[in-house]
């Protein structure tokens, strides 16, 4: 007899219809089919100064607004997801109800293995699912990949713009609190080059709803010796402005 404890994050339901659904909200007629995901708060308020906002990403907390740009001739949707799976995910739920189908996402990342400067651009290849809400759109056991055609565009306007980059996979984490030494190295072992809070959900939500999404990170803090080197890293606005143009250019491919 089986008896392992039952689990509910692996009660997968591949019911597209739930209680309460992303589309009820009323949609506006004239929303980007391009979006880009910038976890870079800053950035994005500075975007929406002097700006209406097309629509609004509602939590308790206080909603985060939805501002259209142009870049390269194409109107992109720019909002920030929140930190955290369940924040990424519900923002990213909505942004697609809204209409967007093409998402790049941009942000940055704790290193497990040593090496990486400050800045350094990664394009993540593939997620270790250590968060609980990218269960609730794919079965445990399947690999949560971002869709090729987006990591493709991401790849030709980084090698367009001769910058160095890594592609790998990324350990996607609910607690960062809990980044112990040991699943640092376990982790590391697996293949992992980084850690965040969101990737492994986005690409879980992205795929369950039929869009094309993959993701920017760069180098942050350093996490991969026993002691945390925070390196100043949310203080790199450069690096920050320039993952972000990134986004956008890719996005605009797709």
């Amino acid at each position: 007899m089986d008896n392992a404890p039952h689990l509910p994050l692996h009660e997968f339901d591949a019911s597209t219809e739930a209680v309460i659904n992303p589309w009820r909200r009323r949609m506006p007629p004239d929303f980007p089919d391009r979006a880009v995901a910038c976890w870079f708060g800053d950035l994005v308020r500075r975007l929406g100064e002097g700006s209406t906002a097309i629509a609004h990403i509602e939590f308790e907390h206080g909603h985060h607004p939805i501002h259209v740009i142009e870049h390269a001739g194409q109107r992109i949707a720019v909002f920030n997801p929140g930190v955290g799976a369940p924040a990424a995910a519900s923002s990213l739920e909505t942004v697609i109800a809204l209409g967007a189908r093409k998402v790049i996402g941009c942000g940055g990342a704790g290193i497990v293995v040593p090496g990486f400067d400050v800045g350094h651009v990664v394009i993540p290849t593939g997620a270790i699912r250590d968060d609980g809400a990218s269960y609730h759109y794919a079965p445990a056991h399947v690999e949560v990949t971002p869709h090729p055609d987006a990591v493709a565009a991401i790849d030709s306007v980084l090698a367009e713009a001769g910058i160095p980059h890594d592609r790998g996979i990324t350990w996607t984490t609910d607690a960062y609190y809990r980044e112990t030494p040991a699943k640092v190295a376990r982790r590391r072992a697996q293949g992992a080059i980084t850690v965040e809070m969101e990737a492994s959900t986005m690409f879980a939500v992205s795929a369950f709803r039929g869009a094309v999404y993959a993701q920017l990170l760069y180098a942050g803090d350093d996490v991969s010796a026993q002691e945390w080197d925070h390196r100043d890293w949310v203080t790199n606005t450069s690096a920050r402005e320039r993952l972000f143009l990134l986004a956008c250019e890719a996005v605009t491919r797709l």
